[in-house]
């Protein structure tokens, strides 16, 4: 797990997270409040939002997959990668039935900023190379 980690998750003090490769920062929040309750992630003046009940389900597949799966990020619009996080996300097999992103245009990126969400919450252990990480649950 990264060692600077800042915040408790919540609006006014959220956590201070960094993307799987190391190389940049991010916000991310808990908002069970929103409608749907929400995953805020703050990247510089960019809002993303995630259903909060990503990191449950994410942990579930995780889990029943059995092994280290990789992220394959990639924005909204583009293609993904097979068997990859990134793809999960989008599925129309997943719990919510499509994207977990709730802002369209901006539902892209789910790998890039949940899984370190789920590494700090101590559910899943991620890889921090410069690119092709995995992740698996714990």
């Amino acid at each position: 797990m990264p060692d600077h980690i800042e915040g408790t998750g919540n609006p006014d003090d959220p956590w201070i997270l960094t993307t799987p490769p190391g190389k940049s920062e991010f916000d991310a929040w808990k908002d069970p409040d929103a409608d749907p309750p929400a995953l805020w992630v703050r990247v510089g003046s960019t809002k993303l939002g995630y259903h909060l009940q990503c990191i449950e389900d994410l942990h579930a597949m995780l889990a029943e997959h059995g092994d280290w799966m990789l992220l394959g990020n990639a924005d909204e619009g583009k293609p993904t990668k097979p068997g990859t996080i990134e793809e999960w996300a989008r599925s129309e097999g997943n719990p919510v039935g499509g994207y977990y992103g709730l802002r369209k245009g901006y539902r892209g990126r789910f790998a890039n900023y949940v899984p370190p969400v789920l590494e700090h919450l101590g559910l899943a252990e991620v890889e921090h190379n410069a690119r092709n990480n995995r992740m698996r649950a714990v």
